[in-house]
């Protein structure tokens, strides 16, 4: 088990932890990253995926807590936005728990290379249609989008924040900026739902759930930094090539 790990094992998770927390911040996808990291060393699908939800939260609360900072969170909007998510999350956690521990291996595992791979292969980055940003009473098929990203969300998290990105700039026309702050928003509040049923269940193994949160709030500064100042180019690519590896090598652990 990975709470056997030694100091050098625990430094490469915590090295996954902080590049994959960037990655979140900047657009989405770094448990995509994370979660075969920590099958890789020997973590059980089912508890990767409860493990990992702590540093949701941790990389979540310290995310909105720069862009804040920055004056780039735009709370009157967090509200709608939050109920559909939320009960998605609750479904697709409890659904997490349930499939047998052999068979969600290779359904997590297959469903973030296909997840990767749409992200790499996409031909646009997310451009907001002109105008003023939307509620989800406005564009009442944000909704629908939101709850599904939260079940997605609640069941394996890797990649979720493209899909929310997809709605908040898509449908509901926030720029990337103010969208990446109101998706922390979002993750930190279906993040805290997941972990408690992960938690509840008994599948949080907390030595790498903690080295984990700890990492994720050096990366989420320093992703909120770079997003603010530095144009990120081929980050689509790079997350495809770590899912892929990583993937592989869980696989055949």
């Amino acid at each position: 088990m990975i709470e056997e790990l030694s100091y050098q094992g625990l430094a490469v998770l915590a090295g996954a932890g902080v590049l994959a927390t960037t990655v979140n911040v900047l657009a989405g996808g770094g448990g995509m990253i994370v979660l075969p990291v920590l099958m890789a060393l020997g973590l059980p699908a089912d508890v990767a995926n409860g493990t990992y939800r702590l540093g949701v939260v941790t990389q979540s609360v310290a995310g909105i807590a720069a862009f804040n900072r920055a004056g780039k969170l735009e709370s009157s909007s967090i509200v709608p936005i939050l109920i559909p998510t939320i009960l998605g999350a609750t479904v697709g956690a409890l659904l997490a728990t349930w499939i047998p521990r052999e068979q969600l291996k290779p359904i997590m595992l297959g469903t973030m290379i296909v997840m990767a791979a749409l992200i790499a292969f996409r031909k646009q980055t997310l451009i907001a249609d002109e105008g003023p940003a939307l509620t989800p009473s406005e564009a009442p098929r944000s909704f629908v989008g939101l709850f599904f990203a939260g079940v997605y969300g609640g069941f394996i998290q890797a990649g979720v924040g493209f899909l929310l990105l997809g709605v908040l700039v898509g449908t509901l026309r926030h720029n990337l900026i103010a969208a990446n702050a109101l998706k922390l928003v979002v993750t930190l509040a279906f993040g805290i739902v997941a972990l408690a049923i992960f938690v509840w269940a008994g599948l949080v193994s907390w030595v790498p759930a903690i080295v984990l949160a700890v990492a994720s709030i050096v990366g989420a500064r320093l992703g909120v930094k770079l997003m603010l100042k530095v144009p990120v180019a081929g980050l689509r690519w790079f997350v495809f090539t770590c899912v892929v590896a990583t993937s592989i090598v869980a696989w055949l652990r």
